[in-house]
């Protein structure tokens, strides 16, 4: 059968006539610790001939108990869907974490995903991994479950850092402090955002420093403030060396709440046209955003940011 890319239920899968190898986890920004969980169900599926998958949530699970105060994704789900295939997943269960969902019980789990997946061959999992109401559920639950039910399960140990696990929520963290350097070394790859340049108020422009503007406003918003960046335009395929400011933009700006912009100015030249799509990989933080007192000390110090960023991209 032909498998979709992603759903949001189990029922485009029940048909599936192949061993199901499915990892299961937030995996939000899909970091160097989440790929020891999912890496083993895609080769274990290739070597099998059959399906690797990833079961999912979105929006977070803790967002269903604790409302606007839970917990804030890194990445969208349409990033994280993207991330997972370009790994190697072939399907990606992204299951709202209802109320129904949340109430099976830690001895149903498995005897749920079995008859949701008939075919369900393999769970991968993290090894602090958590499920069933109350979450009582751990792995000895889960192996005890599978042996009953025939269904393998493993155990991947955390990774770890510099004496420390690899998590999401050390990203998170790493994110708000404006620590990209170690923010890109737990992903393992560069922290990046995506979208369409829109037209701003052409501030830039007048100053001398033309932005892309990026409307972009993830539910992680990383530290206010300049980075060094590289970005690609799709449309030509060629990376540039750059400086972003993520903001709102308090010299300029009369709104006193206003959504944080992504502002991209180009430090080598470069044509790009309004809803063309970029792609901005961050490299550094440089400094904070921070209020000027007239756009003439704003001009002067984005002139010294520059200098700064071309030496720090010199190598790319």
């Amino acid at each position: 059968m032909n498998l979709p890319l992603q759903v949001s239920d189990f029922n485009a899968l029940k048909e599936c006539d192949k061993p199901i190898h499915l990892a299961i986890g937030v995996f939000d920004g899909v970091h160097l610790g989440h790929l020891a969980v999912i890496e083993p169900a895609v080769s274990s599926a290739k070597d099998n001939s059959g399906v690797s998958a990833v079961l999912t949530f979105d929006p977070h699970p803790s967002r269903l108990f604790k409302g606007d105060a839970g917990t804030d994704l890194i990445m969208s789900l349409k990033t994280k869907v993207a991330r997972l295939h370009g790994i190697g997943v072939d399907v990606v269960i992204a299951k709202t974490f209802d109320q129904d969902f949340a109430s099976i019980s830690a001895d149903a789990f498995l005897s749920y995903l079995q008859k949701e997946l008939p075919s369900l061959k393999a769970i991968y999992v993290g090894q602090n991994f958590r499920f069933g109401q109350g979450r009582f559920g751990d792995i000895q639950t889960l192996i005890e479950s599978g042996s009953a039910l025939g269904i393998d399960i493993w155990s991947i140990d955390r990774i770890k850092q510099n004496g420390l696990p690899i998590s999401s929520t050390r990203i998170r963290e790493a994110l708000k402090l404006g620590q990209v350097n170690l923010v890109n070394s737990l992903l393992g790859y560069r922290y990046f955002s995506e979208g369409t340049v829109i037209k701003g108020a052409q501030l830039g422009t007048k100053m001398g420093f033309p932005t892309m503007n990026l409307k972009w406003s993830p539910e992680c918003k990383p530290r206010y403030g300049v980075y060094a960046v590289r970005f690609l335009i799709e449309s030509s395929g060629e990376w540039k060396k750059g400086i972003a400011n993520f903001g709102v933009r308090p010299t300029v700006s009369n709104e006193e709440a206003i959504e944080p912009l992504l502002e991209v100015h180009s430090l080598e030249d470069c044509k790009c046209n309004l809803d063309e799509a970029i792609r901005v990989e961050w490299v550094e933080f440089v400094r904070d955003e921070k209020q000027f007192d007239s756009v003439e000390a704003l001009k002067d110090q984005i002139s010294q940011d520059c200098h700064l960023v071309k030496n720090l991209l010199s190598d790319e």
